[in-house]
Protein backbone atom coordinates (compact mmCIF):
# COMPACT_ATOMS: atom_id res chain seq x y z
CA UNK A 1 0.00 0.00 0.00
CA UNK A 2 1.54 3.32 -0.82
CA UNK A 3 0.67 6.18 1.28
CA UNK A 4 1.21 10.09 0.25
CA UNK A 5 4.17 10.38 2.41
CA UNK A 6 5.62 7.86 -0.03
CA UNK A 7 4.75 10.30 -3.16
CA UNK A 8 7.63 12.41 -3.64
CA UNK A 9 4.85 14.57 -5.74
CA UNK A 10 2.70 14.83 -2.73
CA UNK A 11 2.16 18.00 -1.51
CA UNK A 12 2.71 17.74 2.06
CA UNK A 13 5.17 20.43 3.35
CA UNK A 14 3.50 24.13 4.56
CA UNK A 15 6.02 26.95 3.68
CA UNK A 16 6.76 27.28 7.12
CA UNK A 17 8.41 23.80 7.49
CA UNK A 18 10.39 24.28 3.87
CA UNK A 19 11.52 27.50 5.30
CA UNK A 20 13.41 25.59 8.58
CA UNK A 21 14.32 22.56 6.89
CA UNK A 22 16.34 24.27 3.96
CA UNK A 23 17.61 27.57 6.71
CA UNK A 24 15.99 29.36 4.57
CA UNK A 25 13.26 33.12 4.74
CA UNK A 26 9.79 32.52 3.86
CA UNK A 27 9.75 35.23 2.03
CA UNK A 28 12.32 33.57 -0.25
CA UNK A 29 10.02 30.49 -0.86
CA UNK A 30 6.79 33.13 -1.77
CA UNK A 31 9.24 35.23 -3.79
CA UNK A 32 10.31 31.56 -5.95
CA UNK A 33 6.51 31.05 -6.22
CA UNK A 34 5.81 34.50 -7.61
CA UNK A 35 8.24 34.95 -10.44
CA UNK A 36 7.61 31.11 -11.50
CA UNK A 37 11.05 29.64 -10.28
CA UNK A 38 9.54 26.72 -7.72
CA UNK A 39 5.35 27.20 -7.57
CA UNK A 40 3.89 24.81 -5.16
CA UNK A 41 0.25 23.83 -4.99
CA UNK A 42 -1.73 25.19 -2.84
CA UNK A 43 -4.23 24.06 0.12
CA UNK A 44 -8.35 24.32 -0.25
CA UNK A 45 -7.82 27.04 1.74
CA UNK A 46 -5.31 28.85 -0.41
CA UNK A 47 -1.89 27.90 1.28
CA UNK A 48 1.51 27.02 -0.52
CA UNK A 49 1.91 23.03 0.10
CA UNK A 50 5.45 21.94 -0.89
CA UNK A 51 6.09 17.82 -2.28
CA UNK A 52 9.62 16.31 -1.63
CA UNK A 53 9.92 16.89 -5.43
CA UNK A 54 9.75 20.77 -5.08
CA UNK A 55 11.57 20.71 -1.66
CA UNK A 56 14.66 19.36 -3.91
CA UNK A 57 14.12 21.81 -6.57
CA UNK A 58 14.30 24.69 -3.97
CA UNK A 59 17.48 23.50 -2.56
CA UNK A 60 19.13 23.38 -6.11
CA UNK A 61 17.75 26.66 -6.25
CA UNK A 62 19.70 27.60 -3.32
CA UNK A 63 22.66 26.30 -4.60
CA UNK A 64 22.79 27.52 -8.14
CA UNK A 65 22.11 31.24 -6.53
CA UNK A 66 24.86 30.90 -4.34
CA UNK A 67 27.15 29.93 -7.31
CA UNK A 68 25.87 33.38 -8.51
CA UNK A 69 22.89 32.46 -11.58
CA UNK A 70 20.12 34.99 -11.08
CA UNK A 71 16.86 33.45 -10.18
CA UNK A 72 15.62 34.23 -14.31
CA UNK A 73 18.89 31.90 -15.12
CA UNK A 74 17.83 29.92 -12.40
CA UNK A 75 14.66 29.14 -13.95
CA UNK A 76 16.23 28.49 -17.15
CA UNK A 77 18.47 25.86 -15.81
CA UNK A 78 15.31 24.21 -14.20
CA UNK A 79 13.14 23.83 -17.40
CA UNK A 80 16.41 22.37 -18.90
CA UNK A 81 16.90 19.40 -16.44
CA UNK A 82 13.28 19.18 -16.59
CA UNK A 83 13.59 18.63 -20.39
CA UNK A 84 16.46 16.31 -19.85
CA UNK A 85 14.30 14.28 -17.30
CA UNK A 86 11.36 14.20 -19.98
CA UNK A 87 13.87 13.24 -22.55
CA UNK A 88 15.86 10.26 -20.79
CA UNK A 89 12.23 8.97 -19.85
CA UNK A 90 11.35 8.96 -23.97
CA UNK A 91 14.26 7.38 -24.56
CA UNK A 92 13.86 4.55 -22.03
CA UNK A 93 10.36 3.85 -23.30
CA UNK A 94 11.91 4.04 -26.72
CA UNK A 95 13.73 1.22 -25.85
CA UNK A 96 11.27 -1.01 -23.97
CA UNK A 97 12.20 0.80 -20.87
CA UNK A 98 15.56 -1.61 -20.09
CA UNK A 99 17.67 0.49 -18.75
CA UNK A 100 20.40 -1.84 -19.75
CA UNK A 101 19.77 -0.75 -23.28
CA UNK A 102 22.89 1.38 -23.17
CA UNK A 103 25.55 -1.61 -22.23
CA UNK A 104 24.18 -4.00 -24.82
CA UNK A 105 24.72 -1.40 -27.87
CA UNK A 106 28.08 -0.26 -26.56
CA UNK A 107 28.94 -4.16 -26.47
CA UNK A 108 27.42 -5.23 -29.75
CA UNK A 109 29.15 -1.92 -31.27
CA UNK A 110 32.42 -3.11 -30.29
CA UNK A 111 32.02 -6.48 -31.15
CA UNK A 112 31.11 -5.55 -34.81
CA UNK A 113 33.54 -2.60 -34.73
CA UNK A 114 36.53 -4.80 -34.34
CA UNK A 115 36.81 -6.75 -37.10
CA UNK A 116 34.88 -9.64 -35.40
Amino acid sequence: MELPIDDVNAPLYTVGQVAAMLDVQVAFLRRLDEQGVVVPRRSAGGQRRYSRREISQVAEVIRLTREGLTLTGVRRVLALQARVEDLEADLAAARGGDERGDAEGDSVGQSTGDGS
